[in-house]
Parts: C-alpha cells; structure tokens; sequence
C-alpha cells in the first residue's frame, strides 16, 4: 500500500514492480491450492468465485442440457445462484445431506441425468465441518460418461484439509482469503485448464481477459504471503486444531450430560447444542468473556442454520446450537475460556 502501489497493468517502472508482485503472489496461491498459475483467478471473496463459477459454468453447458445437481446444506453464494439458474430456465436438484450435513456419492449417482451440466457441492460444510468425497462424485461422473462440470466451494477446506483440484478432480474450485487469515475481501477461482467461462465482471483485459477491474493489490499480495505461511505448517495446524477439537467435544460432553454434538471429519468446525438454552444467550454469555461464537453462518446474520434444518435436528436442537470455529491462531488458553464460559452458562443460565 505503501511501497510497491503501482497499477500491475501500467508500463512504467511502478506498474512493473506491481506486475512483479502480482505474479509472485499469484505463484504462492497456486502452490498452496496445488495447480497451475494460469488455472488461478483472483476474485473479491468465495461468494463471487461461487457465483462466477455456477452462473458462467451453466451457461457454458447449457447446450448439452439443463440439470444441475447441489445440496441442501451449501452456503448462500451457492443457493442463491441456484435460484437465478432456476429464474433462467435450469432445472436444480437438491440433495439431502447425511447427519453430518455431507452429502454421500450415492445420493448423487441416483440424481445424475444424462441432461445434468453442472454438479455443485462443497468440500467442507461451513457449518458443521463435513466433509464429502468429492474426488468420489469425479470418479462417477467419469464412470457414468456424464459431461457435467464439477464445482466445489472449497473455502472452508483450504489449506484445513489436504486437497488439490486434480486430486479432487475438480472443473472448478472457490477459494477464500480470510479463511486462512488474509484480509476480507479477496478470493480465488481454480478454472481448469481447456475450460473457458465468460467473464462475470467486463471491462479492461487483467486476469488474462478473464476478469475486469485493476487488482486489489494489498489483499493479493498478504493472500499470497497467507498461503506460504499456512502451507508451511499445514499438517501441525490441522493436528492442533483436531486435537483442540476433540478436547472441547469431551469436556462440554462430560460436563454437560445434554449436550448434543454434530459429528464432523473437518478438523477446525464443531457444532454443538445446548437444547433448551437458546444460542444467543449462550453466545452473549461467552461474549461477555471475550469469547466468540455463531450460531450459524455469519452470512446469515444470526438467521436460523438451514443446514441444522437439512440434517434432521429438532428445533429445540437448533435454536441451542453454535457454531465453534478452530484457527491456527487457537491456543490451549482459548480452548480453556471456550469450555469454561459454557460450563458456567450451562450452571447459571435458565433454560427455555
């Protein structure tokens, strides 16, 4: 913001330093996300990667047909881009979740039409943790001939669970810089190679044509610097995380015999729930200790989890459920004031 503030696509000695970094931030998320530099495209945020990705993706196919599969339990970016594929004539269906709120192959192989285009599922629930196989739904789309193109919101795995789009083979992959301690408001799509979509923002030729607008330089830069810092310690993060998770999980579990706990693979997400306790409290509870939680997705501005609904829970359940997010910034003292806040909200408060 400071130093090297030239526009990336001026000639000038300040443009080429920007240039500069550019490419070298561009190298550091591609490393981390495991594909090529030219297979990257920097966006504002997951949400916009989600929407480019279904609504260009959908587009692209629709020639071949107009089914597309996805979930139940996907974030708003997704759910919302289903509703404007639906308005332009795209038939969607929904798969129901399992109880952890994954969604299993087989659910998708009873689903797929030879009409289906676009099949759109996301790697870690962002409100449970659960993990579906989707390098098994790539596996059937392959087995099945099925010409689909495959999307997954990977915002809530990156760089938490050990992925690369070939690995997953994925068509398309969403990615999120605050999710790995970047600044807000900057993002990523993986377009594999051969795979064309018409922009989602037109204008000026960066992004390689592909998306318009002078890039948000400082927040590509700290997401470049992000991404080497977490691929660095990848594997230590994800064993803490899990280890901390597991110790909530059996602490609240001992100490309150009600409690009820949404079982997940991810290492960083736990969902528990109080029921008869209603989460707001609980979370001003915690507030008050300088410890935060949600509810459900931040997106949903404290609305009730869709996802809970999807897999089955009872409203009593869900309206005393939150949503506990790991980090690699987490500590055993964290982890302290999480299980003791709850502990005492659970002796002090009355419940409903």
């Amino acid at each position: 913001m400071t130093e090297i503030y030239g526009n990336p696509s001026s000639t000038h000695t300040l443009g080429r330093e920007a240039k500069k970094l550019l490419d070298q931030s561009r190298r550091q998320v591609a490393d981390a996300l495991g594909c090529k530099t030219q297979e990257l495209v920097f966006t504002s945020c997951g949400s916009e990667s989600d929407n480019w990705a279904l609504l260009s993706g959908a587009e692209a196919m629709k020639r071949k047909g107009r089914h597309i599969i996805s979930s139940a339990v996907e974030h708003d970016a997704i759910r919302k881009s289903l509703e404007e594929l639906e308005a332009r004539g795209f038939e969607v269906t929904r798969l129901q979740p399992d109880h952890s709120g994954a969604i299993p192959v087989e659910r998708v192989a009873a689903a797929l039409r030879a009409d289906t285009v676009l099949v759109s599922l996301m790697l870690v629930n962002n409100e449970t943790g659960a993990v579906t196989d989707i390098a098994g739904v790539s596996k059937l789309l392959r087995e099945q001939g099925s010409p689909a193109l495959l999307h997954t919101d990977a915002v809530q795995a990156f760089l938490k669970v050990p992925f690369t789009p070939k690995s997953l083979g994925a068509d398309m992959v969403s990615v999120s810089g605050h999710k790995i301690h970047a600044p807000k408001g900057i993002g990523a799509l993986y377009v594999r190679s051969g795979l064309r979509l018409k922009p989602y923002i037109l204008g000026g030729s960066q992004e390689d044509g592909r998306r318009a607008g002078t890039e948000a330089m400082p927040q590509i830069a700290a997401f470049g610097t992000a991404c080497t810092l977490g691929k660095a310690g990848m594997r230590e993060n994800i064993a803490r995380m899990s280890g901390y998770k597991a110790q909530i999980a059996d602490r609240l579990s001992a100490a309150i015999p009600e409690l009820r706990t949404v079982p997940s693979a991810a290492p960083h997400i736990l969902s528990i729930s109080l029921p008869g306790w209603r989460s707001e409290v609980l979370m001003n509870f915690l507030e008050a200790r300088e410890v935060y939680v949600s509810k459900s997705s931040a997106c949903k501005k404290g609305g009730r989890s869709h996802v809970l609904e999807a897999i089955g829970l009872d409203a009593k359940t869900i309206d005393g459920a939150i949503r506990i997010g790991l980090s690699r910034d987490t500590t055993q003292e964290d982890v302290d004031a999480l299980c003791e806040g709850l502990i005492d909200a659970h002796a002090s408060l009355r419940h409903t």
